[in-house]
């Protein structure tokens, strides 16, 4: 028997059937789904410290399970030491098995960890189905070593859907179980 994800599983036998149901749609393949994540960490001083850059690195590396790349300036900016060419950030692209582990844990194991956590924001969706969710600290991570961390830097989470609205990705993503903040 072929290893699926759980979160794969769960999609292709309840999150389906649901929304079709919910949305009205004739065939499976116009129900959203989950292509891809990415997770970025902008490292900004890494300009005046390259150890940061590398200890990002391997950081993103053992939060995602997948090697990180890095990101580099387009463009020369005088105001922040900055040149064209110079390594800036570090950023992971998730899809297929990887990516269900990943947002299983984010779910399961990473997000209760957040302190005084009372859900995910509901207004950082980008009007395409896409979704972007920032953390604050990496710490929230158990496979981050909390002695070795050099600094404390967050790091932004893009969820990307096929969805058509907003109300359509929402709906995806909470029944995958990302906790949403409830309206007041």
């Amino acid at each position: 028997m072929i290893y699926q994800p759980r979160l794969k599983e769960l999609y292709k036998e309840k999150i389906v059937p649901i929304l079709m149901k919910k949305f009205e749609y004739t065939s499976v393949m116009q129900v959203p789904r989950l292509k891809k994540i990415v997770v970025h960490q902008g490292v900004g001083i890494s300009v005046l410290n390259k150890k940061l850059l590398d200890s990002s690195m391997e950081e993103i590396t053992a939060i995602v399970g997948q090697k990180a790349i890095f990101c580099y300036s387009k463009h020369d900016e005088s105001g922040f030491k900055l040149r064209k060419g110079m390594p800036i950030g570090v950023k992971v692209t998730l899809r297929r098995i990887k990516m269900y582990e990943f947002l299983e844990r984010l779910i399961t194991v990473s997000l209760p960890r957040v302190r005084d956590f009372n859900g995910v924001k509901t207004n950082s969706f980008d009007g395409n189905g896409n979704y972007n969710m920032g953390i604050s600290e990496q710490v929230i991570y158990p496979e981050i070593n909390i002695d070795q961390i050099k600094k404390n830097m967050g790091m932004n989470i893009t969820f990307a859907t096929s969805a058509k609205t907003n109300t359509e990705a929402k709906s995806l993503l909470s029944h995958f179980g990302i906790p949403f903040k409830n309206k007041k």
